[in-house]
């Protein structure tokens, strides 16, 4: 059969990237006649697992205790498990680390094929064809997964979410076997705030590169300015190596990949390197000394001067249209 499956993975709530997830599953089961099940594996997925139900035709849960944290063996062991149980074409996971480091391991234990990064999903000529920008944003690759199942993991908010069906889809648990790992441990958790959502999720971003100059820039002029825009804060690779800012906010080809609606690129020269995380953005604006900066050519408005002199005019003109 043509069953698609979604993984959504240590979840308690439904987010954009879930919702986005949900949606490409239940257009491609659709488009290809078969039927969508979700997975839910973790702890607490009680909340997920009637979220998925609005849009699955089944819900699988695995909630076993061994499973209530991220371990990525005992994940892959229970997606490999319920997988092959359910025997889909099609594998869908979000747009998150968990996600993107199991799904190649996923694909190879089943023997089918996977790719990442993706933008868009069709099913044709009985293979999975799959949608990833190239050369930073400036072109599409279109590749055939000729090895079933297909395990795609998604770009965040480049899918619209699907609307709740009549009936919910029923909800079974599954009862993988699976040990705790002996191969990695856990030995040390650091929560790091990240704003009110993800940086994927952002639809305002505010971003500072190494032109900035240092952490006191992003401290004293970034951050009010974000706090005015309710945006959420990232920025270049440079600035993260120099520790102006913390590796969770890096966009980029080695970062993470966003599609706000508005990109404020201040003082990133906006290499190839770095567009290729914001090929997604629906408008980039951008503020930079340097009139011949690559960021304005992916630009819809800029500014050309120094950010010291623009972002406190901007929070101040800000501030007066919210009063």
């Amino acid at each position: 059969m043509n069953d698609v499956a979604i993984a959504i993975l240590s979840s308690t709530r439904a987010d954009k990237a879930e919702q986005g997830l949900a949606g490409a599953g239940r257009r491609l089961a659709d488009a290809t006649g078969g039927r969508l099940v979700a997975i839910v594996i973790g702890g607490a997925t009680t909340g997920i697992a009637t979220f998925a139900a609005q849009f699955a035709d089944r819900v699988i849960v695995a909630d076993q205790s061994e499973l209530a944290e991220y371990q990525p063996e005992t994940y892959l062991e229970a997606l490999v498990q319920i997988c092959r149980e359910i025997a889909a074409r099609t594998i869908l996971l979000s747009n998150d680390t968990y996600s993107q480091e199991l799904a190649p391991r996923l694909a190879h234990r089943l023997g089918g094929s996977a790719v990442g990064d993706v933008v868009e999903v069709r099913a044709g000529g009985g293979t999975l064809r799959a949608v990833r920008q190239v050369y930073g944003g400036k072109a599409q690759a279109v590749i055939e997964l000729k090895r079933t199942p297909a395990v795609v993991w998604l770009r965040a908010r480049s899918f619209a979410p699907a609307s709740p069906r009549p009936a919910a889809g029923e909800i079974a648990r599954a009862q993988v076997q699976v040990a705790p790992s002996t191969r990695t441990r856990i030995v040390e958790r650091r929560s790091e705030s990240q704003g009110e959502a993800r940086l994927e999720d952002a639809r305002v971003i505010v971003a500072g590169g190494r032109g900035i100059g240092g952490v006191e820039g992003f401290n004293t002029e970034l951050q009010p300015l974000a706090g005015l825009l309710g945006a959420q804060m990232a920025a270049s690779r440079a600035a993260c190596d120099a520790g102006w800012a913390p590796a969770t906010w890096q966009v980029g080809q080695t970062g993470k990949k966003v599609a706000p609606d508005l990109y404020l690129a201040i003082a990133i020269t906006g290499a190839s390197q770095h567009m290729a995380g914001v090929s997604e953005a629906k408008q980039i604006a951008a503020i930079n000394i340097d009139a011949d900066a690559p960021i304005f050519k992916h630009s819809r408005f800029g500014i050309v001067e120094d950010y010291r002199k623009v972002v406190p005019l901007l929070r101040q003109k800000l501030a007066s249209l919210q009063k």
